[in-house]
């Protein structure tokens, strides 16, 4: 049996062996010094909804940056992109959900820009547009729950907010995202990229399965068209809040072939 002053001692030591091994898992990798990632968020959303993945990465030294899109033009959002970009130090990964697909297709020409990782995203060629990609998909059933406003800018319902774009995260993750969603001006997915950056930089693609915003089937041929190195999650349209850890992980296999 344990004396007293060995009762004492026993919890500082597991807790001490338990601070140990999670130091040691969240050690910085060597391989991805110097490296940064650069986070583009999509429609109905903003940089907050990388909170969950951010960490993650900075656990393994990479430095991270949430861009706060405009969502009034592509041009805006490329330009706020590109000036994140700019004030990076080193090989950028550059990382676009959904609608900002089309954002790092276009900012992604950026010399700093090493590799792209798309999450459930538009990936355009050169000339298109994200209505052009999608032409001939048959209407999605949440479309009658997009408000739009006198100044043509688009807002999410509450309901669709929780049954169609985040339906496996909790209610109360839901309603912040209701909250802060960011309204997406309609005009956005008619504009044409120039240049394609997926032409020449490596791409990878995460694809949640169980996504009701962007059809699977049709993000895993986009993903086929650029050339991706695709990782399918079991995810609603917003896996870095419900799988924070498989997004995480993609990144951070871009980063560490991204020279």
């Amino acid at each position: 049996m344990l004396n007293t002053p060995q009762k004492l001692l026993l919890p500082l030591v597991i807790a001490g062996a338990l601070l140990s091994a999670a130091t040691a898992q969240a050690a910085p990798d060597p391989d991805l010094a110097g490296k940064n990632i650069v986070l583009v968020h999509g429609a109905w959303a903003n940089g907050s909804s990388w909170d969950k993945v951010i960490p993650l990465l900075e656990a393994k030294g990479l430095h991270v940056t949430s861009v706060q899109n405009p969502l009034t033009s592509l041009g805006d959002d490329v330009s706020a992109a590109t000036r994140a970009i700019d004030r990076q130090n080193g090989p950028v990964v550059l990382v676009g959900h959904s609608w900002a697909g089309s954002v790092i297709t276009q900012a992604g020409n950026n010399d700093k820009v090493k590799a792209l990782v798309y999450v459930a995203a538009f990936a355009p060629d050169n000339g298109q547009s994200a209505n052009d990609i999608q032409n001939g998909l048959p209407a999605p059933s949440w479309a009658a729950e997009v408000h739009k406003d006198a100044a043509g800018f688009l807002t999410l319902s509450d309901k669709a907010m929780a049954e169609d774009f985040a339906p496996d995260v909790s209610p109360a993750q839901v309603r912040l995202l209701a909250a802060t969603q960011g309204p997406w001006y309609s005009g956005c997915v008619a504009e044409k990229i120039g240049h394609a950056a997926w032409h020449d930089k490596p791409s990878w693609y995460v694809v949640p399965t169980k996504d009701v915003i962007v059809p699977p089937d049709f993000q895993m041929r986009l993903a086929k068209q650029i050339g991706a190195t695709t990782v399918k999650v079991e995810a609603s349209h917003v896996p870095m809040l419900s799988k924070p850890e498989k997004v995480a992980a993609a990144i951070i296999s871009a980063a560490r072939q991204a020279k």
